[in-house]
């Protein structure tokens, strides 16, 4: 059985749009037929979303997207003001974007490991696998231990989990985590120096639990306050986003909670605003998804279902039925190189919401 040290050898590298100029072939799609013309609307659509000055755009992220090589390109929307929000699964964020900002990688699995045959074997080296990606889990450990170092230096009370991500961006800041510094460039570092607030609804369900768990045991052993996630607070913190700015649209990779969550915000602006306000559905909406809609669940479910729940205008939406690292290259790099983005400054979302004290 090859060693940890000669598994882990082959560093998974982040495709960067930036190198490639794909509008030739995006815009050639749109004579083809099936998945590649719907790739070709969907790009076209996230141009206009960038270029209509009122849109605020909130990025929706599920799956294993970072560990796959897909943590450049949200970076660079992030850096060249593509996108307002995030809402995401915890595990991009903090086992996966966070841990590789703390000095880690993900590692590239050859063919024989991807369908499970070794998995024993791979527990025993305290290796995790997601499909044809290796993960140190003595690594994924220390980030754990991270953010509980995190929880354990602010103050005792109910955070959102935007204001925690927030608290680890400063973190990143304070230990010379950056690249100015020599480290990686990341989501978390990104979002907080250009004030672009990330959710994630269920934040204890990845790396952070863990810390959060080991900081609210050992102080509630001695009898001291906790730091505590806010579920309810992230909901109203990115609905108070859609009340102030009216004109949304989403980028949606994969489904699941980010996506349900991201479009909720239309009727629970109507709650916070009354039945007979007129609260201004998702204007323009894309999704990346693999997944079926006719089991009835949430990340198949299509974007005209959302309509009828009043979510989700009809006039700008697409469908985009394909694996992520495929199809998001392609439909981000097309509206990078038109530069859509090139009139456009950040909405500064974060700003309009609640500092974070230490």
């Amino acid at each position: 059985m090859p060693t940890k040290k000669e598994l882990l050898t082959n560093p998974i590298q982040h495709i960067d749009i930036k190198q490639h100029n794909v509008v030739p072939l995006v815009d050639a799609m749109a004579n083809m037929a099936y998945s590649s013309r719907d790739l070709n609307r969907a790009a076209k659509i996230y141009e206009m979303m960038l270029q209509d000055k009122d849109c605020g755009v909130i990025l929706c992220l599920a799956g294993s997207l970072i560990s796959a090589g897909l943590k450049q390109i949200f970076v660079d929307l992030i850096r060249n003001n593509m996108v307002d929000a995030i809402v995401s699964t915890g595990a991009n964020i903090v086992d996966q974007d966070f841990f590789e900002a703390l000095g880690f990688k993900h590692w590239i699995a050859s063919e024989e490991y991807k369908y499970g045959a070794h998995d024993a074997d791979l527990r025993d080296l305290a290796i995790d696998r997601i499909y044809d990606t290796f993960i140190d889990e003595d690594e994924l450990r220390i980030c754990d231990d991270t953010t509980k170092i995190i929880a354990d230096s602010l103050e005792p009370r109910a955070y959102s989990s935007r204001e925690f991500i927030h608290a680890m961006g400063a973190y990143l800041v304070k230990n010379g985590k950056t690249p100015a510094n020599g480290g990686a460039d990341s989501i978390v570092l990104a979002a907080y120096e250009k004030n672009v607030p990330i959710f994630c609804p269920a934040f204890s369900d990845c790396s952070a639990g863990f810390g959060l768990v080991a900081h609210q045991h050992q102080r509630t052993a001695a009898g001291k306050p906790v730091v505590a996630i806010d579920s309810a607070k992230d909901f109203y913190e990115l609905t108070k986003i859609k009340l102030e700015n009216p004109v949304t649209g989403l980028l949606m990779v994969g489904g699941g909670v980010p996506k349900n969550f991201a479009q909720d915000i239309v009727v629970a602006a109507e709650v916070l605003l009354g039945d007979d306000a007129d609260v201004a559905m998702h204007k323009y909406a894309i999704q990346i998804t693999v997944a079926d809609s006719r089991d009835g669940a949430l990340s198949g479910s299509t974007l005209k279902e959302a309509s009828s729940w009043g979510k989700v205008d009809l006039a700008w939406e697409q469908m985009v039925y394909a694996e992520a690292t495929m199809a998001l290259p392609l439909i981000t790099g097309y509206a990078f190189h038109k530069e859509a983005h090139a009139a456009r400054t950040g909405k500064n979302f974060a700003t309009m919401l609640e500092p974070v004290t230490a």
